[in-house]
């Protein structure tokens, strides 16, 4: 069976447990290696040529059908919490609605650098029909460090998202060496030179990582949130939600880190950050005319 590039396939000495999409086919010491992105996990992966094999169409269809209802469940509980939140806020903004309802919510706009275009895609639907503000940019993971303090000085973001493909791997070294992961060390860079421009953690708010990411470096680094305290692969999707829920929470309220990984795809395993403020921030009066 030939594999080509961008070809969906799965390793056979895994069980085909991951599906992946093939973005380079080479040839290191006489052998062909294939490298691999997960459809589904920010995960990347190297895998000899013949262990791999094609997924065929009925699979591919039924593992992303499985995929989107476990994405529909996560976002209709995210959903019930922002709308919850909406609520509050209305009743504080109008004092017990004794007061006209006249005020506008600022939540707070996001910047997302993404390693991988097509997950940069699925996140910026999401966040589209979530209602945050934001701009996304298909950034190579290795050059996230370089290109990262010019954007926020363009962009003024209150929160930021580093991510895109990582892996950690056992013959590189134990998991306490960052050397040992495909792109952890890149993204504690881009986090410190974020931090040069905000020191402080409630004036940019920062979600970094990907799969297997260094969670404790990210964290030291000055990162709020990051993946991956127990080394699992989270789903593409997953900054998402955790930066949506600070979007949307008030600027007076902290935020409890469980109640920003309960509706993630992944939960504890793979995410996980500290005590931060929220971003939102309510304005009066609002004047209907001028928004028709």
């Amino acid at each position: 069976m030939t594999i080509n590039l961008l070809d969906v396939v799965g390793r056979v000495s895994y069980n085909c447990d991951i599906i992946f999409r093939v973005i380079d086919i080479r040839e290191e010491q006489g052998k062909k290696l294939a490298v691999l992105y997960g459809e589904n996990f920010r995960l990347i992966a190297d895998a000899p040529y013949e262990d791999l094999v094609v997924i065929d169409q009925n699979t591919r269809s039924k593992v992303a059908s499985e995929y989107q209802s476990l994405e529909e469940q996560s976002y209709q509980l995210f959903r019930q919490d922002v709308d919850l939140l909406q609520f509050k806020q209305e009743f504080e903004a109008t004092e017990g609605y004794s007061k006209p309802f006249n005020y506008f919510q600022v939540p707070g706009k996001v910047l997302h650098l993404d390693g991988d275009p097509s997950y940069l895609q699925k996140c910026l639907t999401l966040y589209e029909k979530i209602g945050v503000p934001v701009t996304g940019i298909h950034v190579n993971e290795k050059e996230m460090p370089n290109k990262i303090g010019s954007l926020i000085d363009y962009y003024r973001p209150d929160i930021i998202v580093i991510t895109g493909h990582d892996a950690y791997s056992k013959a590189k070294g134990k998991p306490t060496d960052i050397n040992a992961y495909r792109h952890s060390k890149h993204f504690v860079q881009a986090v410190r030179e974020a931090r040069k421009k905000f020191p402080h953690l409630d004036q940019l708010v920062i979600f970094a990582g990907a799969c297997q990411s260094h969670f404790e470096s990210l964290i030291q680094a000055g990162a709020n949130f990051a993946s991956s305290p127990s080394r699992v692969n989270i789903h593409a999707l997953d900054p998402v939600y955790i930066v949506a829920k600070i979007s949307f929470t008030p600027f007076m309220e902290r935020i409890n880190v469980w109640d920003v990984l309960r509706n993630t795809l992944t939960g504890e395993k793979g995410l996980g950050g500290i005590e931060t403020k929220g971003v939102l921030r309510t304005g009066m009066p609002y004047n209907k005319g001028n928004h028709e």
